[in-house]
């Protein structure tokens, strides 16, 4: 089932951290796939991707524009930061939006797009963000279960085992 890893992230910025550290195995052409309930950390988790890739622009959730492009400061690629969870028609309305022209230039994630958007590319990074079990929907400190899964030959070589390993402030 591809390249897989499972690791606690217990806080708000630790889920930043995350976001920072995975930004660094990134390159031009990626698709990540986040999923996991409201308030799980999806845009947290991008933030960190976004000042990671040193892109322009607040990385806030995209919820009412559905994509945002965060132009890059530097050399690096693009960030597209799209939410699907409105997205009814799935990839034909996807396709719409034009993602497949910056794909291969950007960084293209994707909140709530599964069942949505793998066609978009058979190499892609999913995330899924769990909360504990019996955890307050309006408690940012509780643990979540943070599962990343490379599909496809662009992650096969990637090792994701050591993501979220490192000690706060290092």
């Amino acid at each position: 089932m591809g390249n897989r890893t499972t690791l606690t992230v217990d806080s708000a910025a630790r889920m930043n951290r995350l976001g920072r550290e995975l930004a660094a195995l990134l390159r031009p052409g990626d698709l990540v796939l986040l999923s996991g309930e409201l308030g799980a950390g999806k845009t947290t988790l991008t933030r960190g991707l976004g000042e990671g890739l040193g892109v322009r622009g607040a990385v806030t959730s995209p919820t009412f524009v559905i994509a945002r492009v965060h132009p890059p400061l530097g050399d690096g690629p693009a960030l597209v930061h799209v939410d699907a969870y409105r997205l009814g028609g799935g990839l034909d309305e996807m396709e719409d939006l034009d993602l497949d022209v910056s794909l291969p230039e950007s960084v293209v994630v994707v909140e709530w797009g599964e069942g949505k958007v793998e066609q978009l590319s058979e190499d892609r990074l999913e995330v899924r963000i769990e909360r504990a079990i019996g955890a307050e929907a309006t408690d940012d400190s509780d643990p979540r279960t943070v599962t990343l899964t490379g599909l496809g030959g662009r992650w096969a070589g990637v090792d994701l085992t050591e993501m979220g390993e490192r000690p706060v402030g290092s």
